[in-house]
């Protein structure tokens, strides 16, 4: 959809900080930005795709690990939870000025830079000494972390071809999966031995192989152009975001979605060592083996858009994940585990679709419209950890299942909306002509 049919902002400041981003070849001068099977490419993916690993490894370290940080420190769901919310808390207070220093200082420079701080911190993690101290390490870590999706996004609008986009933010979702993943099933299995604090050591040491490998193989960028770190101009141009309707709604799936998979692998662990399942650690950190369903579905979500349009694709990633979440609801094993395949495979296609169309329908500051969609989206990852504990707490499994179900709610009628929106546009535009 184009801007004009989606009521996309196409309004440029003119003090607003221009980047490559926004200006095409001109006619008769080859396209230089990456596409797949040219040159950079690989590097340029496996690079992201490590970060990627890093930055969700190192996010959600404790989320597998919440009941023996319970019974370690004594306390309850709700205030363990405290250490997932904090740090994804902090990644979405603060991706939006991190954002403006990539606008500033470019995008490699912000993205090692965040990684460099935050595997430092993380390195610290399992040192704390209370939960007061745990949280405080985690909510650092989460700012720390801040820089890496938006700049992550913005560099690749920038250094890869549009219709090659979708696949390339794709594979940097998929990282985040890997990453997700790998990160709960290594703590799960260490924390079983040697406890929660030696098992977030352990993935403290696997991100500094990511972060040092990241630096050495992610290409220098060739379309970037510094752009201003006036307040006014950074204001305005958040400003123009937030007037388009079309990203106030892919933000707000985006933040509807992450509520969903926040809540559920915030609790998820409470439910599989409780009765009638008795899980040890080991084998619930095994369970997230499940994100490897999300690695695919993320880096096929191109296709996915390609056969049936992007609100096509969001109603698909809805409903599947709408269906793992009744499907869950199971006091059988098997039918819980399948639920978790199809949430996952439903939240990472539905993630990948909505943050790529971020990056096509911005006009101008790319890297600040990227920055709303992850401060929507983390904030949605911190409403859900939170909301999500309190609603087991309260009512069970049933209750988180409630809260996502009522999130995908919200999803459909967004994309209702867009598709209404959408026809009211085609129809205006035959009459304007």
């Amino acid at each position: 959809m184009s801007p004009a049919s989606t009521g996309a902002s196409t309004t440029v400041d003119a003090d607003a900080p221009v980047t490559a981003t926004e200006s095409l070849p001109a006619a008769g001068t080859a396209d230089t930005r990456m596409t797949p099977g040219g040159p950079g490419y690989r590097r340029m993916s496996f690079a992201l795709f490590l970060a990627g690993v890093a930055t969700f490894a190192l996010l959600y370290s404790t989320q597998a690990l919440l009941p023996l940080i319970s019974d370690d420190l004594g306390v309850a769901a709700g205030e363990a939870s405290w250490t997932v919310a904090a740090a994804t808390g902090g990644l979405a207070l603060f991706v939006l000025p991190m954002s403006a220093l990539s606008e500033r200082f470019g995008r490699r420079t912000v993205m090692t830079g965040s990684l460099t701080v935050a595997v430092i911190v993380g390195l610290l993690v399992p040192f704390a000494p209370s939960i007061g101290a745990l949280v405080a390490l985690r909510a650092v870590q989460g700012a720390a972390l801040a820089g890496l999706p938006a700049s992550a996004q913005a560099y690749l609008a920038e250094e890869v071809r549009p219709r090659a986009l979708v696949t390339a933010i794709g594979l940097f979702v998929a990282g985040n999966s890997v990453g997700g993943m790998s990160g709960r099933v290594i703590t799960g299995w260490v924390a079983q031995v040697w406890g929660w604090r030696v098992s977030v050591g352990v993935i403290g040491v696997v991100a500094v192989g990511c972060a040092v490998a990241f630096r050495l193989l992610l290409p220098a960028p060739r379309h970037f152009t510094a752009g201003s770190l006036r307040p006014r101009v950074l204001l305005g141009t958040v400003r123009d975001h937030l007037r388009d309707p079309l990203l106030r709604r892919l933000y707000a799936i985006g933040a509807l979605f992450m509520t969903v998979f926040g809540g559920v692998y915030t609790v998820i662990g409470y439910r599989l060592t409780g009765a009638p399942f008795g899980l040890p650690q080991g084998i619930i950190g095994s369970i997230f083996l499940v994100y490897l369903v999300g690695t695919v579905s993320a880096s096929t979500a191109g296709r996915l858009v390609g056969r049936v349009g992007r609100r096509g694709a969001l109603y698909l990633a809805g409903g599947t994940t709408a269906a793992g979440l009744l499907l869950s609801l199971a006091g059988s094993l098997p039918l819980v585990l399948l639920g978790l395949v199809l949430i996952t495979a439903g939240f990472f296609a539905g993630h990948a679709v909505a943050s790529s169309a971020v990056s096509k329908t911005a006009t101008h500051g790319r890297a600040q419209a990227s920055a709303l969609y992850q401060s929507a989206y983390y904030i949605g990852s911190s409403v859900g950890s939170t909301v999500g504990a309190v609603a087991f707490h309260s009512d069970g499994w049933s209750g988180t299942v409630g809260v996502g179900l009522l999130a995908i709610l919200g999803v459909v009628t967004l994309t209702v909306l867009g598709s209404r929106a959408a026809r009211v546009a085609a129809r205006r535009e035959p009459a304007a002509a």
